[in-house]
């Protein structure tokens, strides 16, 4: 690993998750992790976009929770189960980072319907997506010849850690948010990874407990510093 920043505590700002709550961050820059090194910050609960490593640190609060979920005994619900079947013609390719301008459309029509942002930076999408500072994968979902969905993944020794997944909002009637984890977590059995990383999930907020629905996972515990399992 190349560390090109130590780490660092970010500012006190308005909580993009939680009402009148505040976040702050310890976060670091670095490059050129192996698979090994890797695994040591998943299993800490930092996440990453690019050359930058961030996780919580707020002062009153603890329920930004990482998330992982055992692929070898992970069972797909009745209701994802559907989703699969909504989804019989995707067909979905795993491969290296390979940039394409439908991949910006898309992620500017999603950042635009998902997230109200009019304008996008090329810049700071190419920065988070495509400077990889460790081994990376990008999924691929088509719908015929058209590309729908792009999901960017870091790939550990032990597991595939899913960094973003985004979509053609003309296509959301298809669920492909959900899909891409199913399919994302077959993907890490696949290959013989014991584990596919979630980021953090938070109970009170509709846009991040949905994570919670992929059963049995594991939750790290920010105090004892361990993973235990919950549900199923």
């Amino acid at each position: 690993m190349i560390l090109l920043q130590e780490t660092r505590k970010s500012s006190l700002s308005p909580c993009q998750y939680l009402p009148g709550v505040s976040w702050q961050f310890d976060y670091f820059f670095a490059m050129e992790l192996s698979e090994a090194e890797l695994d040591v910050y998943l299993e800490q609960g930092w996440r990453k976009f690019g050359y930058y490593f961030f996780r919580p640190a707020c002062p009153d609060c603890r329920k930004c929770i990482p998330i992982r979920i055992p692929t070898g005994t992970y069972r797909i619900s009745r209701s994802q189960k559907r989703v699969m079947a909504k989804n019989k013609d995707i067909r979905v390719h795993f491969g290296p980072l390979a940039f394409s301008d439908r991949i910006l459309e898309i992620y500017s029509d999603h950042s635009k319907h998902r997230f109200g942002k009019k304008e996008i930076d090329p810049a700071d999408f190419f920065s988070s997506f495509y400077s990889p500072s460790c081994p990376t994968l990008q999924s691929e979902y088509y719908l015929g010849d058209t590309l729908v969905g792009i999901g960017f993944l870091d790939q550990s020794q032990r597991s595939l850690s899913s960094v973003y997944f985004i979509f053609d909002t003309a296509y959301s009637h298809l669920n492909l948010g959900t899909y891409s984890v199913i399919r994302e977590i077959q993907e890490a059995k696949n290959l013989g990874l014991s584990y596919y990383y979630l980021g953090y999930s938070i109970e009170e907020c509709r846009k991040m407990a949905y994570k919670n629905s992929y059963l049995p996972s594991e939750h790290y515990d920010w105090e004892t510093q361990t993973w235990g399992q919950s549900g199923g």
